[in-house]
């Protein structure tokens, strides 16, 4: 809504600041980041009143000598705070009624709900939380949902266009362009919505590499949304594509303030309420700029998590016999003998290092 502000002048100064894609950005990243910072004492108080505790997280996944009894004290359902956070600097910076803010706001707020159901649902009755296959079902629900919507809207016909084209990194014109495009992106965005799902394992490993992996496709975002740039760098011209910009700062700000409580130790957890609806938020951004294969990249490290259970499953169904030690691969590192801080550091290295490669790969084409 702020962007309304561009045209006033107040005292004698203009306001056009504000309709600057990068100064709304720096807003909206900072009005999260405080908004998750100064509200997370009340919302850990708040959750311990209402007994919202990680109770029993890994048993019968961990040995017991490796599980920190200690953390059964520590409330879950965080990612609500991340949600307010995010929703709330989104209403402030963005076009609000931008197709494309709406889409993102609508994917991100109804994954957090799924996340938020499983959670209530592990800690008042079932601490395995509702069945795969519901929750599964809904996600899809909610991605196939935001796809028709963004193909299907008429406000903004020249995004709707792009939707059904499959861009392949390094090649500069779409490899494809059929409806079955559609069908790869909701898969793209319920693919990365449980990668960043299983990531959440340690204090800060899920928090941190979402931050990585949300700036990366916030400078793509601002590239495809800039018409000289576009054209320089070969990529499609996404119209919208700036305000996804702003919302991707307010993630980045809500998760900065997050790890500020959730850093080892964590005073919270976001359990499947904020790592459901940030592993969306991430999918949706690689859709909406048309660089959802370079989400294999950019989102390395949430592909090596999530690549390590199949491998696991498949390995153990077929075989009897298991490739690591126990998947995800972070508690695989854990049996060998790191640290809960050498790990967390060390997949944010990667997450970093396979952030500084994907924007590389803008000018390979």
């Amino acid at each position: 809504m702020l962007y309304l502000l561009e045209n006033v002048d107040l005292f004698g100064f203009s306001l056009r600041l504000f309709g600057y894609v990068t100064f709304r950005a720096g807003g909206a990243a900072l009005t999260a980041m405080l908004f998750v910072m100064l509200f997370g004492p009340f919302t850990v108080r708040l959750l311990k009143r209402y007994r919202a505790l990680a109770m029993d997280r890994y048993k019968d996944v961990l040995p017991e000598g490796f599980i920190d009894k200690r953390k059964n004290a520590t409330p879950s359902m965080g990612g609500l705070l991340m949600l307010a956070g995010v929703a709330l600097a989104t209403v402030l910076w963005t076009e609000l009624f931008n197709p494309t803010v709406l889409a993102l706001l609508f994917c991100t707020v109804l994954m957090g709900l799924i996340g938020f159901a499983d959670d209530y649902v592990k800690v008042t009755r079932n601490p395995k939380g509702i069945s795969a296959r519901a929750k599964f079902l809904a996600q899809c629900l909610v991605a196939a949902g935001t796809i028709l919507f963004l193909y299907w809207q008429p406000f903004q016909p020249e995004l709707a266009e792009q939707m059904n084209k499959l861009f392949v990194p390094f090649v500069k014109e779409p490899v494809l362009q059929s409806q079955w495009v559609l069908l790869l992106e909701m898969v793209v965005i319920v693919g990365a919505s449980n990668a960043v799902n299983l990531t959440d394992g340690k204090d800060g490993l899920a928090t941190g590499s979402v931050i990585f992996c949300a700036l990366t496709y916030a400078v793509i975002a601002y590239v495809c949304g800039h018409r000289v740039f576009a054209e320089y760098l070969n990529v499609p011209g996404i119209p919208g594509a700036s305000e996804g910009v702003v919302f991707a700062a307010a993630v980045i700000g809500a998760c900065i303030g997050f790890l500020w409580h959730n850093c080892y130790p964590a005073s919270m957890f976001m359990g499947d309420t904020g790592s459901l609806a940030l592993g969306g938020a991430i999918g949706l951004l690689a859709v909406l700029v048309r660089q959802e294969l370079l989400l294999v990249l950019t989102g390395g490290v949430f592909v090596m998590e999530a690549l390590s259970v199949v491998i696991q499953v498949a390995s153990f169904k077929l075989t009897g016999k298991r490739v690591f030690l126990c998947a995800p691969i972070h508690h695989h590192f854990e049996r060998r003998g790191w640290t809960e801080t050498q790990i967390v550091v060390r997949f944010w290295i990667l997450a970093g290092i396979f952030a500084l490669l994907s924007l590389a790969s803008l000018k390979l084409r």
